[in-house]
């Protein structure tokens, strides 16, 4: 019930915050969940956390940022109405260009209540500094909040915080700095400039994503409708484009792909059209081998990829390239060779 005693709602609000609070930190859970789901497959999440606001930081706040003006105006009040972050959540993308696309799934999946934009905001004010993000208030709607393991949380706002790494990163600093009103100009100027320093960071990483994808798609073009220069080195983006239509479906990591192109430049140089005509005269070949392995009972360990085009490497030029397999691996296939010559 409300009122306008200050004591009596900070009583009924820890009341209410001690029955709460169990199912508070399973709500937690249960959105930060159905989030990750919603979102893994389709956008670069670094993470997706969340807290239960501290029962007394909830009164301090309510406090500070509401108590007077609610008395002034003589309006009475519940203390739990006006803590929109009670469940607090954080979704953390690898790019700023998610941040809207992010929150305009999360409007198609539950209720949106409140949505502020402090991404326009700081960008609007020329001198202004401080974290950019983009903080959602929602809740559970039709049909989600009528299932039988969501419907207890129904009754549960939780405000959503999308933000860039860098813009998280950002906003651990700027609740360090204390002052940011009344802070001397040349203070300001600097802490202006660091801020320009991480929104460019954003930018960047966003740019050479962008590049590194066109750079891929060039490459693959490259592959099919003309020959590479004679005097380009062999690297990820050829190699994939070269790759990529013999093992589809495999999932070439980033990582992976980076060493073993290193791997096979340091047995020697090799062109892109050098690398793909060992690939064209050779690759059935081992396809072959690779078969009569995986239909020998004996020997249980298939080729993966990687081991696959290491056998087209040194069937190609064994001398060169004899590095690229074990001892155990070359007497193998030299035994297989023999009596399946090429």
């Amino acid at each position: 019930m409300s009122s306008l005693n200050f004591e009596d709602e900070k009583n009924n609000f820890r009341e209410f915050y001690n029955e709460k609070h169990e199912t508070l930190e399973a709500a937690k859970g249960a959105f930060i969940a159905i989030i990750n789901s919603i979102l893994a497959d389709e956008y670069a999440i670094s993470a997706v956390t969340g807290r239960v606001k501290d029962r007394d930081e909830s009164i301090k706040k309510f406090a500070l940022k509401y108590q007077s003006a609610l008395e002034e105006a003589q309006e009475e009040y519940e203390i739990k109405n006006h803590i929109t972050d009670l469940i607090g959540l954080r979704v953390i993308s690898l790019y700023e260009s998610d941040v809207q696309k992010i929150k305009d799934v999360l409007a198609e999946e539950f209720e949106v209540i409140e949505i502020t934009d402090k991404i326009k905001d700081i960008e609007s004010k020329e001198s202004s500094f401080g974290y950019k993000g983009l903080h959602v208030d929602l809740k559970l709607k039709t049909p989600r909040n009528t299932m039988r393991e969501y419907s207890r949380y129904a009754e549960f706002r939780f405000e959503v915080q999308i933000r860039t790494i860098i813009q998280d990163a950002w906003s651990v600093l700027d609740h360090k700095i204390k002052y940011k009103k009344s802070i001397p100009l040349p203070l300001k100027r600097r802490i202006n400039t660091l801020a320009a320093l991480f929104e460019l960071a954003d930018r960047e990483f966003y740019s050479i994503r962008e590049k590194t994808i066109k750079a891929a798609e060039d490459e693959k073009q490259k592959a099919k409708t003309a020959t590479p220069s004679e005097n380009e080195a062999l690297n990820v983006f050829s190699f994939l484009a070269i790759v990529d239509e013999l093992f589809d479906g495999y999932d070439f990591h980033s990582y992976k792909v980076d060493g073993f192109v290193s791997e096979i430049l340091s047995y020697g140089d090799v062109t892109p059209s050098e690398f793909k005509s060992i690939i064209d005269n050779n690759f059935s070949y081992i396809e072959k081998y690779k078969n009569s392995i995986d239909e020998t009972p004996t020997r249980k360990h298939a080729f993966n990829p990687y081991t696959e085009l290491r056998h087209v490497l040194y069937q190609s030029d064994k001398t060169k390239y004899e590095r690229a397999l074990y001892d155990s691996q070359r007497k193998k296939f030299s035994e297989w060779s023999e009596e399946n010559p090429q």
